[in-house]
């Protein structure tokens, strides 16, 4: 029932109440005529009690407004965020996977890095034959270029990233200050922090690809260093066919 039909109804109720036929009292006992009395206590009594009536029921409509607004901001607080940004942050995370998965020669994983290191990496055999001291090293460094090689890749996928989260942050700061309750607020921060850990991951994937590919360099570098001192010593062993000599570094023409 609208405001307008309440009160039309109220202000009916007063109309009656007010037209109610004034109390007739006789002053005499005689029975051939009788005189009507205005009684101001009876009228004004009936007055008050029509206001009060109207102002219940305007209290009443008061309340039910009120009640209405209630439901339509609960309606607003449970309504869900029109707008989701998780498959693109989830495209954007596969992408930078994708590219730590396609790590060349040395992987991301604890197990080959162990074999690697024991077979490339450790002590330099005393039996190997200088045909594999050569392999060996060769091998090192294409691990190293290899590393170079992706972290480079991967600093160009996070580089790609960067737009896509441009966009997508801009769209989410939209939503959350046009969101018309308490529930998309929420959901449009929840995403924000979905995008924020996105760029997390980028970032902890590139220091780690550059971390890889300054250790795989380190590491080739002490193991040249360690085939050095064995290729140097075989060369001065007895027997190995090297004779030292004098030099002479200038002639005085004889």
């Amino acid at each position: 029932m609208t405001l307008r039909r309440f009160r039309s109804r109220a202000a009916l109720i007063a109309a009656a109440m007010m037209s109610m036929p004034i109390m007739v009292s006789p002053m005499t006992a005689t029975p051939a005529q009788a005189f009507i009395v205005f009684d101001p206590s009876n009228y004004a009594q009936n007055v008050l009690t029509a206001a009060r009536t109207l102002q219940q029921i305007t209290n009443q409509i008061t309340s039910l407004q009120n009640q209405a607004q209630m439901l339509i901001n609960q309606a607003r607080n449970l309504a869900n965020l029109p707008f989701s940004a998780l498959q693109q942050i989830q495209q954007s995370v596969q992408k930078t996977q994708q590219l730590i998965s396609q790590a060349r020669n040395i992987a991301f994983n604890v197990q080959q890095i162990d074999q690697m290191f024991r077979q490339k990496y450790g002590s330099i055999s005393l039996s190997a034959t200088d045909q594999q001291l050569v392999s060996d090293a060769r091998s090192r460094w294409q691990n190293t270029v290899g590393g170079l090689q992706d972290a480079l890749r991967i600093q160009a996928g996070v580089v790609g990233n960067i737009d896509s989260n441009r966009t997508q942050m801009s769209t989410l700061v939209t939503q959350s200050q046009s969101a018309t309750g308490s529930l998309q607020a929420a959901q449009a921060g929840n995403q924000l922090l979905a995008l924020q850990s996105q760029q997390l991951s980028d970032l902890v994937a590139l220091i780690s690809a550059n971390g890889r590919a300054g250790a795989l360099t380190e590491a080739e570098r002490a193991a040249a260093a360690e085939q050095g001192r064995e290729q140097r010593r075989r060369f001065l062993a007895p027997g190995s066919g090297y004779q030292p000599g004098s030099a002479r570094m200038f002639s005085n023409g004889n």
